[in-house]
């Protein structure tokens, strides 16, 4: 019988600790744990539990990524709030408030480097947040106040926000498409989308978005792509519903939770391009949530029901991930 090192033309490595970027089929020896550990790749998505938030946020704004995440304003019983939220991967703690409390605001970026526009103050307002890691600034207006509705973004130069609902009272003549840019210093409008709609799921970049789901004002599946300068209809959810968020890009994307008011979702989909695919649920069915990360490594915090979901935190692997593997003699 061939040997490990005749296979795979070397030794099996002894490491004090686990490498901190294993390839799939990489064996070694921890030393300190005395067992021998192997890497693979996940073969299915999976839900675990993060740290629970320090205050309740329902329909709140956010941005950053599964390890490095913002969670703000929003709403619960005490009524709107500013409340901002840093997590690092394990915990989640209270940093400087927005400006103007607000919720349904929506922006992008990153936990140094975010912005959060629009929302509903009653009425809904145009406001638009700067974030520098360390307090918010107030920055140019949107062209048109609205809530409910989605965006994305890498950072606090460049956002994208699309669709919702433009004034108040809130009719249904009033759900828009309307899109608009943000370049580091103000907002221009851009093309409408096809399908108006609040209450949207979307993410990606300015220049390539995605959005997907809510309500017109019933519950929809509809899903749109974003190349920079216009929308085009691509593959529906399997599952139409609204207050549902998502993250990833316009070609790998993750959506979940969401509602038709009632049921509440704890459904999860992923987006390959063309298609969405059903694959594992959220351990708490949510909608009004937070959504930060990518396809494979995702986060979803806070929203409605509040209390149970209001400051639940769920961490989400997604298949192909790493995953590191302890062997045994049994």
């Amino acid at each position: 019988m061939a040997t490990y090192k005749e296979i795979f033309g070397t030794n099996i490595e002894v490491l004090a600790s686990d490498p901190a970027n294993p390839v799939a089929g990489q064996v070694w020896y921890n030393s300190t744990d005395n067992v021998v550990k192997g890497a693979a790749a996940t073969t299915a998505g999976a839900w675990a539990t993060g740290g629970s938030l320090n205050t309740a946020h329902s329909a709140l704004g956010y941005a950053g990524t599964q390890t490095a995440s913002l969670a703000v304003a929003g709403e619960n019983s005490t009524g709107i709030i500013a409340v901002t939220e840093s997590y690092n991967g394990s915990a989640w703690t209270e940093v400087n408030d927005l400006n103007t409390a607000r919720y349904w605001s929506r922006g992008g970026g990153t936990q140094t480097s975010a912005l959060q526009a629009g929302g509903e103050t009653f009425p809904y307002t145009a406001a638009t947040e700067s974030w520098n890691g360390t307090c918010w600034s107030e920055v140019n207006d949107l062209n048109t106040a609205r809530t409910a509705f989605a965006g994305g973004g890498t950072d606090n130069t460049s956002s994208i926000v699309f669709a919702g609902r433009s004034n108040q009272p809130a009719p249904t003549a009033n759900v828009t498409g309307l899109t608009e840019s943000w370049n580091g210093t103000c907002w221009a409008e851009e093309n409408d989308m096809n399908t108006t709609r609040k209450q949207n799921g979307g993410c990606g970049i300015s220049t390539a978005a995605l959005t997907f789901g809510g309500a017109t004002p019933s519950a929809i599946a509809l899903t749109e792509s974003w190349n920079g300068t216009s929308w085009t209809e691509v593959g529906d959810l399997n599952t139409a519903r609204f207050d549902i968020q998502g993250t990833g890009t316009y070609t790998l994307a993750v959506a979940f939770g969401g509602s038709l008011d009632p049921p509440t979702f704890a459904n999860t989909e992923e987006w390959n391009g063309t298609s969405w695919s059903e694959t594992t649920n959220l351990s708490i069915a949510r909608d009004r949530h937070g959504a930060t990360g990518t396809q494979t490594a995702a986060l979803a915090f806070g929203g409605a029901p509040v209390p149970t979901a209001g400051t639940a935190t769920e961490e989400w692997t997604g298949a192909g991930s790493p995953l590191i593997q302890t062997f045994t003699d049994s």
